[in-house]
């Protein structure tokens, strides 16, 4: 449903924890026609777009595509040129106080307080909130394998981010929005991010998160968007795509006619070279049946994922 007000206080939507992986119908997050402008550039335009509890979405694009703009303008730090964005029923501009008071934050460039401990940035920071961290942050410590009483200046950018991330994982606020959150995270870090993401959509938090990293994006995301120039140019929802498969076969012997199912191939589904290439959305039974009855030399059956939607619109 979306939200048509232009400022002054609304009562806050109720937020509850969903049980069950079950969610609310009402999303938490909702951008509408949302635009940003500096003077003849337009770096974002006409974004509309929604999050809802239980939900991780995905921003994807590559530098410069709107990603950090439209955060920044969810989280109240830029005001829109046109269009508006609401958190939990708050503008994000006008009402940037409550928005936030709803949101955990991970900017994609650092500034923390160097002269405190980890510990004690989490405790001040969850502090503003009125919150008191209690044995979760010790915990969350130990699987992101950081020692948070060394103070931060002792740290590197690596040690620095993951503080940054669990400053941001311990609130059990409706909604969190990360800002390229893997950057400088090594591999086993990175997968561990990304459990915990799906351990907060469990919980029935929202989740927005910029990347460009096609992988994490398939591992962890409900929906993805995909942004080019500014401009929102595809959602996909992962659940179907995860439904694809991409084969790949080299034969020995003439062409079918007809795919799995009877549908009919495209001109293209055969190479020069005598090679197989299709998407098959559908029972994984009724491909394998098809494919046992082709003259195959060889043959590769991969997930669909993103790459070819990606590339679609970033070559």
């Amino acid at each position: 449903m979306a939200l048509r007000f232009t400022g002054g206080l609304r009562p806050a939507r109720l937020w509850r924890v969903a049980h069950n992986n079950s969610r609310m119908t009402e999303p938490i997050l909702v951008t509408e026609n949302l635009t940003k402008d500096y003077g003849s550039f337009r770096a974002l335009s006409t974004l509309t777009l929604s999050v809802s509890p239980g939900e991780v979405v995905g921003l994807l694009g590559p530098n410069g595509s709107g990603k950090s703009t439209a955060l920044r303008i969810m989280l109240g730090f830029l005001k829109p040129t046109a269009g508006h964005a609401s958190v939990g029923g708050f503008d994000c501009w006008f009402d940037s106080v409550e928005t936030r008071k709803r949101v955990a934050y991970l900017p994609g460039e650092l500034r923390l307080y160097d002269t405190m401990t980890g510990r004690r940035l989490v405790t001040f920071l969850a502090q503003l909130r009125g919150d008191t961290p209690g044995a979760e942050v010790d915990n969350l410590a130990q699987k992101l394998d950081i020692d948070i009483d060394r103070p931060l200046t002792q740290m590197s950018s690596g040690m620095k981010r993951k503080v940054a991330l669990l400053a941001v994982l311990v609130p059990k606020v409706p909604l969190i929005i990360l800002d390229e959150p893997t950057n400088t995270l090594d591999p086993t870090m990175r997968d561990e991010l990304l459990d915990q993401l799906k351990a907060a959509r469990d919980r029935g938090q929202a989740v927005l998160f910029s990347s460009h990293v096609l992988h994490e994006v398939e591992a962890v995301c409900d929906r993805v968007a995909v942004l080019r120039r500014g401009e929102l140019v595809h959602v996909q929802e992962m659940s179907e795509l995860r439904e694809g498969r991409v084969v790949s076969a080299r034969l020995t012997g003439q062409a079918p006619l007809t795919g799995p199912g009877g549908a009919e191939l495209g001109v293209n589904t055969v190479t020069t070279d005598g090679r197989l290439q299709l998407t098959f959305r559908g029972p994984l039974p009724v491909l394998l049946d098809w494919l046992a009855k082709q003259p195959l030399a060889d043959l590769v059956i991969e997930p669909q994922g993103l790459g070819p939607i990606y590339k679609k619109y970033h070559g």
